[in-house]
C-alpha cells in the first residue's frame, strides 16, 4: 500500500527527476559529498526532494532490494518488492512486532536466505555470502540481544572485530614476527575506539560482567573495528538504562558524521524522529511508508497499522472522561458480579453460603 504523497508544492526534482545532484552533493567523493560538507547535511539535502513513495529510488543508494520474500511454512515474514537505502544517511526501520524487520536484517546480512530475490550492496550482489564474507565487504551488523562473548576480556571481545589478522592463520600463528606488528595496531585500534564509547576503564573486565547498556556499546564498538561502510543496529536503545540512552544516540549520530549509512530498527519514535534521515515502515512484512520522519505521521495507513489513532496528541476532555466513565462501569460491573457464580446457561447467580 503506497504512503500519501509529498505534499503539494513538494516534487521530485533534482537528483530524484532529473538526474542532477542536489546542490552541495557530489557522487564519487567520500560518501558524494564535497569536504567539510558534515554527512548529516549532505544526506538531507540528498533525500530533500525525493517523495514519499514506497519503492522509491534515491540519489545515491549503498544498498538495493529487489523482489525478496522469505517464508516460514504458511506465513510469508518479509515480502519487499523494491527498497533503496541511502548512503550516508541514517535510515530508521520501523513497524509492530511481526513486521519482519529483523528477518529483512538477517536476509541483508547472510544470516538468513530468502525464498526470492536479490539485493546488492554497491552494485555486488549479496545472494548466497555468509554473514563473515558480507562483513568483509562493508556490511556489520549488531543484534537486539547482544552477541559479546562472555567469556572473554572487553579488550579480547573488540580484537575479534579485525578483519584481516594475519595470526589467524596457523602456520603464521607460529612465527610472531608475522603477526606481531598488526597485533599492536589493533590493540592501539581497539583502546582508542573503548576511550570513545567510554569502555577503557572495563577493558579487562569479562564481557559477562558488563551492563546491558555497556554491551550494546561494546557491540557497537566492535562493529567499528572492521571499519564497515553499512552499520546496521537491531534495537540498539532496547533494555538500555535510560542514562545510557543518550551516549548510543550520539554514538549513532557519529556514525554518520564519520561517513558511514547506518540502518536501525527502533520502536520509540521520539528516537526515530531525532537522528533518521528517512524512515522505511513495516507491517506484515510489506513496506507500506517511506519517507522523512515528519511524513511518518502524516500517513493513515502507518497511523492505522503501528502508530495508533492518539501517538502524537492528548486525549480530549471529552475522550478523558468517556474512557473514564467507561472504566468506572467495568469495575461496577465486577463488583455487582463479585460472590455469584455462572449458572450452566452462562446466566449468574447468586453463591449461598454452605
Amino acid at each position: 500500500m503506497p504512503a500519501d504523497p509529498t505534499p503539494h508544492g513538494s516534487t521530485a526534482s533534482g537528483a530524484a527527476a532529473s538526474g542532477a545532484s542536489p546542490q552541495g552533493y557530489h557522487p564519487g567523493q567520500t560518501g558524494g559529498f564535497r569536504h567539510g560538507d558534515t554527512p548529516q547535511r549532505l544526506a538531507q539535502i540528498a533525500l530533500r526532494d525525493v517523495p514519499w513513495e514506497v519503492g522509491v529510488a534515491k540519489p545515491d543508494p549503498a544498498i538495493v532490494v529487489d523482489d525478496v520474500t522469505r517464508s516460514f511454512g504458511g506465513l510469508t515474514a518479509v515480502s519487499v518488492d523494491h527498497l533503496e537505502i541511502q548512503r550516508g544517511g541514517i535510515t530508521g526501520l520501523i513497524g509492530p512486532n511481526g513486521a519482519g524487520k529483523t528477518t529483512l536484517f538477517n536476509l541483508l546480512t547472510g544470516f538468513d536466505q530468502p525464498n526470492s530475490g536479490t539485493w546488492s550492496f554497491n552494485g555486488r550482489s549479496l545472494g548466497s555470502l555468509s554473514p563473515h564474507q558480507v562483513a568483509r565487504l562493508g556490511v556489520v551488523r549488531t543484534f537486539q540481544l547482544t552477541k559479546a562473548l562472555s567469556r572473554l576480556t572487553v579488550l579480547q571481545n573488540m580484537l575479534l572485530g579485525a578483519q584481516g589478522q594475519r595470526g589467524e592463520s596457523f602456520l603464521r600463528a607460529l612465527v610472531p614476527g608475522t603477526w606481531k606488528a598488526q597485533e599492536k595496531e589493533n590493540t592501539e585500534r581497539a583502546m582508542s575506539l573503548l576511550e570513545r564509547f567510554k569502555l577503557a576503564p572495563k577493558k579487562d573486565d569479562f564481557a559477562g560482567t558488563l551492563s546491558g547498556g555497556q554491551r550494546k556499546l561494546l557491540e557497537m564498538a566492535r562493529a567499528l573495528m572492521s571499519d564497515p561502510q553499512v552499520v546496521m543496529l537491531d534495537e540498539p536503545m532496547a533494555g538500555v538504562n535510560p542514562a545510557l540512552t543518550q551516549s548510543l544516540l550520539g554514538h549513532v549520530k557519529d556514525l554518520r558524521e564519520q561517513g558511514m549509512t547506518v540502518i536501525f530498527v527502533e520502536h520509540d519514535m521520539d528516537v526515530v524522529r531525532d537522528i533518521s534521515d528517512w524512515v522505511v515502515v513495516m507491517a506484515a512484512g510489506r513496506i507500506i511508508a517511506e519517507g522523512p520522519p515528519e511524513s511518518i505521521s502524516q500517513n493513515q495507513a502507518v497511523v492505522d497499522a503501528y502508530l495508533g489513532a492518539h501517538h502524537d496528541a492528548p486525549l480530549t476532555v471529552e475522550e478523558e472522561d468517556r474512557v473514564l466513565a467507561e472504566a468506572e462501569q467495568a469495575i461496577a460491573r465486577e463488583e455487582h458480579t463479585d460472590g455469584d457464580v455462572l449458572s450452566s446457561d452462562g446466566t449468574t447467580q447468586e453463591r449461598t453460603e454452605r
